[in-house]
């Protein structure tokens, strides 16, 4: 197979992707084309279909498997599919382990250190709320196991949500080991359940989409709503207790125009604000280290990059005798 990331300029491509997206629209002169957003494990490429009339396009629609006929071009500095011809792939023809990119890191594993982290929580009533979830509900377990955390930006692959949320909890551990201040068992159990309204906002892999509920109410407020009612399931939860954890997960985006109902008011919200960003912006350079890997390897500049505002490219590596 011919992965999007080994694509060059000029060469002839016939291979499966997932057709991630489709939309018609128009020329300056008014004809009608398709616009793709073709997907396999390593990435996503932009596709056009200009002759709609060609007896080479058969019918498709969005998240079909299409075998694809067409000429590899740039524009605007990435690369694009110039497509001649269509059809949709036959149940055989292709494996979707191929077309849904996976955590590197061992998933079980992952999971694993989440469980450890629940052993380690000494409140009572905070680790019967995480095995409520984590432990005894078999169905989120597999749920959070394979679900990504975002859509494009960050982890956005089986297995990110998992991996980001661990990458968070290990940074609030770390944050209650150097400021005693902090309260370890509320600040590692926001940390777990801070993103949990994903598994609602966002439709499972290989859609990955934002649903109905993921838009109008968003991940943040489903979370809340989740965690409210399974805390009415444990006997006695103390009130201030479970205002203190919701509180830090709706204040964890950290600003109103974030996302955020709340902005932190407790310090264990604003330090999980501080490890939510700090995992979430790290995992985007590295994403766009690995999208630019061969610039990255030559230590060119990779461009101009929007989510931080800034021109960007790899270190140099260092001087170790």
């Amino acid at each position: 197979m011919r992965y999007i990331n080994e694509l060059r300029e000029g060469e002839m491509v016939s291979e499966i992707y997932l057709c991630k997206t489709k939309q018609t629209s128009k020329t300056k002169a008014g004809k009608s084309y398709y616009s793709l957003i073709l997907q396999d494990k390593t990435g996503v490429l932009d596709g056009k279909v200009w002759d709609l009339n060609s007896r080479g396009i058969e019918n498709f629609e969005s998240m079909d498997y299409i075998f694809v006929t067409g000429r590899v071009t740039s524009f605007q500095g990435s690369n694009q599919l110039n497509i001649e011809r269509i059809r949709k792939a036959q149940e055989g023809e292709y494996f979707p382990s191929d077309y849904v990119k996976t955590s590197s890191k061992d998933i079980d594993k992952m999971y694993d250190d989440v469980l450890e982290m629940i052993k380690r929580t000494k409140d009572i009533y905070l680790k019967a709320l995480l095995e409520s979830f984590f432990v005894k509900d078999v169905e989120f377990k597999n749920a959070f196991k394979k679900h990504s955390a975002a859509k494009t930006v960050h982890h956005g692959y089986v297995g990110g949500l998992l991996e980001h949320t661990r990458g968070v909890a290990n940074l609030c551990e770390f944050y209650a080991t150097q400021y005693p201040i902090l309260n370890r068992d509320l600040l590692v159990t926001a940390a777990l359940f801070h993103d949990i309204g994903k598994l609602v906002e966002l439709s499972p892999l290989p859609e990955n989409d934002y649903t109905d509920e993921g838009q109008l109410i968003g991940h943040i407020v489903i979370g809340t709503m989740k965690l409210e009612e399974k805390i009415r399931t444990i006997p006695n939860f103390p009130v201030q207790l479970e205002r203190e954890l919701l509180h830090c997960i709706l204040a964890h985006h950290g600003e109103l125009e974030y996302g955020s109902p709340k902005k932190p008011a407790l310090i264990e919200a604003l330090a999980l604000t501080y490890a939510d960003n700090t995992d979430a912006k790290i995992e985007t350079f590295l994403e766009e280290l690995e999208r630019e890997k061969e610039k990255a390897d030559r230590g060119e500049w990779l461009g101009y990059n929007r989510f931080f505002e800034s021109n960007v490219r790899a270190t140099s590596k260092p001087n170790i005798k």
